[in-house]
């Protein structure tokens, strides 16, 4: 299993740490040191089975910045988590074949 992880936010921290009391230690990937290309976030988009919107933050400045909207086009989203990495909503844990976003924390244990 590998985990979008941001160490400064609390949901993060949390959903790391549930999931080693479940016995997973996870491949940590701080998705804002290393940013994840346009493939690898439709990768995940198809894993969780959502549409581009429903993986960002659309309360971060960065969005209105960016001239985002619940409106955009998928693609213009896809580019802008890409470019914009504080955009993706965090974490995301992301197995080989599924991925759950850990908002609530306990929502990534279905990938156990």
């Amino acid at each position: 299993m590998i985990l979008w992880h941001n160490p400064r936010c609390t949901k993060s921290r949390q959903t790391l740490a549930l999931l080693q009391e479940n016995g997973v230690e996870p491949t940590i990937r701080l998705y804002l040191q290393d940013p994840p290309d346009t493939s690898e976030i439709r990768a995940v988009l198809a894993k969780l089975d959502i549409a581009p919107i429903q993986m960002m933050r659309v309360k971060e400045k960065a969005f209105k910045e960016a001239g985002l909207s619940r409106d955009s086009d998928d693609d213009t989203l896809i580019a802008a988590m890409a470019e914009t990495p504080i955009l993706i909503e965090r974490p995301i844990a992301i197995t080989d074949t599924r991925a759950a976003i850990g908002r609530p924390p306990e929502d990534v244990l279905a990938l156990l």
